[in-house]
């Protein structure tokens, strides 16, 4: 009995280093284990935080572009003012002349009196082609003018070239041109109108009409995108004109256009 006993002592003693030796191995296992996760998590938290960055960078970018936006947007309100600045300063002063011409056309017909227009016809050789009658002139002024204020642009322009063609030395030979040059402007034919008031410059430069016409052709050369040419201009109407409605405008688009 008693060596059986020493026998399960020894046993338990020789068998008792191999459960130890288990149990370091499988808590070495569990070990590396959680060690694998952990490495794991890290990488993922890697990952995640290169991502918020690129997120952050994202949303920046989104809230920089967004700001620039809200700067054109104003920008734009701010073009847009202006635009209508300029486009009621143009009708403003279409008003303003357009009733200067009337008058200009009645004080014309009625410097005329039918007895010196007999007598000067009187005086006319037979040979001699006949003058235009003055009232016929006027007329024909007139309608064109009209059409202008109806904003029928196509026929005001068909009108004062026909009037022009008619009576080439009229007085109101330089106003029928600035309204020709101005109808193809309404028309936004800004080349058109540039080439037309060029015209009345070279060809009656020392008429009361080319500070209009400058002025007119200063604007083309905004709606064309000649704003050093456009400067250069109004720069031009401020010196030559001074104390000219044409002056003033002019300054005031200078201002606008710094």
């Amino acid at each position: 009995m008693r060596r059986w006993g020493l026998i399960l002592v020894c046993t338990f003693a020789l068998a008792q280093p191999a459960w130890a030796l288990f149990g370091t191995a499988e808590l070495t296992r569990q070990t590396q284990a959680l060690q694998q996760r952990v490495d794991a998590l890290d990488a993922r938290l890697d990952k995640l935080e290169a991502a918020m960055q690129q997120n952050q960078q994202m949303l920046d970018l989104l809230k920089e572009v967004e700001t620039l936006k809200a700067e054109i947007a104003k920008l734009r309100g701010q073009a847009e003012v202006q635009v209508h600045q300029l486009d009621t300063l143009g009708k403003r002063q279409n008003d303003l002349y357009a009733d200067l011409d009337q008058r200009v056309a009645d004080l014309a017909k009625a410097a005329r009196p039918a007895a010196e227009t007999d007598a000067a016809q009187a005086t006319v050789s037979a040979a001699a082609p006949p003058s235009p009658e003055p009232s016929a002139e006027s007329s024909s002024y007139e309608a064109s003018l009209a059409q202008f204020r109806e904003a029928n642009y196509p026929a005001a322009i068909a009108g004062f070239k026909a009037f022009l063609k008619a009576y080439p030395q009229s007085e109101l030979a330089a106003n029928a041109q600035y309204w020709i040059g101005y109808s193809h402007y309404a028309l936004k034919d800004y080349k058109t109108s540039l080439a037309h008031q060029q015209k009345l410059v070279a060809a009656y430069p020392d008429n009361a009409k080319v500070p209009d016409a400058l002025l007119n052709i200063a604007a083309n050369q905004i709606a064309l995108d000649n704003l050093k040419g456009a400067r250069k201009t109004l720069e031009e109407i401020v010196a030559k004109y001074p104390g000219t409605n044409a002056a003033t405008l002019a300054a005031r688009r200078l201002s606008a256009l710094k």
